[in-house]
């Protein structure tokens, strides 16, 4: 149930409002009674989050996190913040992976600790680790450590692979599917604990209105499945028979490399599928650490895929929608 909004309603920002997890954590907050300021690069493109909420209840702002005015503007008056930056998908240069996940959190926390913001909440992914050799992981790990040290109230958000509607994991697939008779897997044992976008928003709700709720918090699904596992599900989903072809981690190595070689010749106008550093990070499994916070510590009982990706993925069925009432017509016939 909505809850009231009046002048003294708490001031949220999030940086990233408009992204796949962003919007469904926006769509929370403002149900709570939060005015809320949605901080992005293209406003145009964040613009259905204000029907959200009452008028003017969600506000949304142009902004970069590396444009230190505008990130003062954005946080200035806020009780919480957090910072839901969607991550880089196929990106190569270490030092984008430095700016964009240590140099840009860190930034944001130092504005948390100028304008004594009461919380931070960062979202992250589970699996990170400095030591590792994907720049994803190390990169995401060495900013968690930045913001810690710059503000002190901070809660991070560890979640295995997200699903929902917009995801970009079983969509990307099941699109494949639709018209390609096999489906390349690049770490085909690499386990997943996929969790549902609105249980980790429901989390970081819970966390957002316990003031003295920080530290780390690892959120994964109800079920540990291998990479040719969930492929084998979304596939029954959508019914629809495909090869799945195992490529070992050497040969996607240098699939890699040709695809990245080819991308820089070409100017960037060669899309790259995956890159090397996707290859190392398909090396590890995304599994939640048992000795951190959990949905149990939140009393929130996580979806199972298998009552949710149905409710999205049936365009992908040979008849789409209509896929049942085909199905109907041909018995009786």
């Amino acid at each position: 149930m909505n809850q009231i909004l009046d002048a003294n309603s708490p001031i949220a920002t999030i940086f990233g409002g408009s992204g796949f997890v962003g919007r469904y954590v926006v769509r929370r907050l403002v149900r709570r009674g939060w005015r809320v300021r949605v901080a992005v690069r293209n406003p145009n493109e964040a613009l259905f989050l204000k029907t959200y909420g009452e008028v003017g209840q969600v506000e949304v702002f142009k902004c970069s996190i590396f444009d230190q005015e505008a990130l003062a503007l954005c946080i200035a008056g806020s009780k919480l913040v957090i910072n839901a930056v969607a991550g880089l998908l196929n990106e190569t240069s270490k030092k984008m992976f430095e700016k964009y996940y240590i140099d840009g959190p860190e930034l944001i926390a130092k504005q948390c600790s100028k304008f004594e913001v009461e919380k931070l909440i960062h979202i992250s992914s589970v699996g990170v680790d400095s030591h590792v050799g994907s720049m994803y992981s190390s990169s995401k790990a060495k900013g968690e450590v930045r913001i810690t040290e710059q503000f002190s109230n901070v809660a991070i958000v560890r979640a295995s692979l997200i699903f929902g509607h917009e995801d970009k994991f079983f969509n990307r697939y099941a699109s494949l599917a639709a018209y390609s008779l096999a489906i390349p897997l690049i770490g085909e044992h690499t386990k997943f604990q996929p969790v549902y976008v609105d249980d980790v928003a429901q989390a970081v709700e819970k966390i957002a209105i316990k003031k003295n709720l920080k530290g780390v918090f690892e959120l994964g699904g109800p079920e540990i499945l291998t990479f040719k596992e969930l492929i084998k599900k979304m596939l029954i989903v959508i019914r629809r028979k495909r090869l799945i072809l195992s490529i070992p981690f050497q040969i996607a190595n240098i699939m890699a490399s040709g695809f990245e070689v080819v991308n820089k010749i070409t100017l960037g106008v060669s899309p790259i599928p995956f890159t090397k550093d996707n290859v190392e990070q398909l090396k590890l499994d995304n599994v939640i650490n048992e000795g951190e916070y959990s949905f149990k510590d939140l009393n929130i009982k996580p979806q199972n895929i298998d009552t949710i990706i149905p409710l999205y993925l049936y365009s992908y069925r040979p008849h789409g929608q209509y896929n049942e009432v085909t199905k109907s017509a041909n018995e009786i016939n």
